[in-house]
């Protein structure tokens, strides 16, 4: 009887030690435990709101810049309308024009006259706004580049200095042919300028073909009727 006992409560002290280890099992997997193991993925959330959010800010950059730059160029167009504005100035006068006439300071006129055989009578005016002086007496006159078409002044009419201006004129005479021979060539058109050294020349249309030999030129006149070129 005393060894069934014994083996009985030997049982019962196994069947105890088996609940403790049981219950010490079920602490370890707590409901909190497994809570708080699941919320470690909440940060990744987090990280990828807050980027999407910079995203869209950045989005937003490229329109306030553009908005800048329409800005400059309206300035830019200001800048050169004042400009032209300050060319005007000085009463209608043409910039970079001085006192003494230069030959595209002129609009010059060819008619060809019967008298003394034959010339050509140039007339010169001011173009409008300008007033100029011809300070030089005798016109640098020249049918084509050679030194043969070069026209020789002849010493006769003139005013020095003659000032031009308005509905003012100055003239001056060229005979293209001073020679009785069958020599010569032929030209449409004569270049003129104020100064030996003017860089701006101009080639004038003839009214007609001209035979050229030995040309010459009168001085500027203000009377057309001292423009007669005549060899003396």
């Amino acid at each position: 009887m005393r060894s069934r006992l014994t083996a009985r409560s030997a049982r019962l002290v196994l069947a105890a030690a088996a609940v403790t280890a049981l219950a010490a099992t079920t602490t370890a997997c707590d409901p909190d435990d497994v809570a708080d193991a699941g919320s470690s993925t909440a940060p990744s959330a987090v990280a990828s709101a807050g980027s999407g959010g910079s995203d869209s800010t950045s989005s937003d950059s490229p329109s306030t810049s553009g908005s800048g730059t329409g800005g400059s160029g309206s300035s830019g167009s200001g800048s050169s309308g004042s400009t032209d504005k300050a060319g005007d100035s000085g009463g209608g006068k043409k910039g970079g024009y001085g006192q003494s006439c230069g030959t595209n300071d002129l609009d010059f006129t060819v008619t060809s006259e019967s008298q003394a055989g034959g010339y050509y009578l140039v007339t010169a005016k001011a173009k409008s706004g300008i007033t100029c002086y011809l300070e030089i007496n005798t016109p640098s006159v020249s049918f084509g580049s050679g030194a043969d078409g070069v026209a020789s002044p002849v010493g006769q009419g003139g005013e020095d200095p003659i000032k031009l201006t308005g509905s003012a004129v100055a003239y001056t005479g060229i005979s293209p042919k001073t020679t009785n021979s069958n020599a010569g060539k032929e030209f449409e058109h004569v270049i003129i300028a104020t100064t030996d050294d003017d860089p701006n020349p101009a080639e004038l249309k003839l009214p007609d073909t001209a035979e050229v030999d030995k040309p010459i030129v009168t001085n500027w006149a203000t009377n057309r009727a001292e423009a007669v070129p005549v060899i003396v």
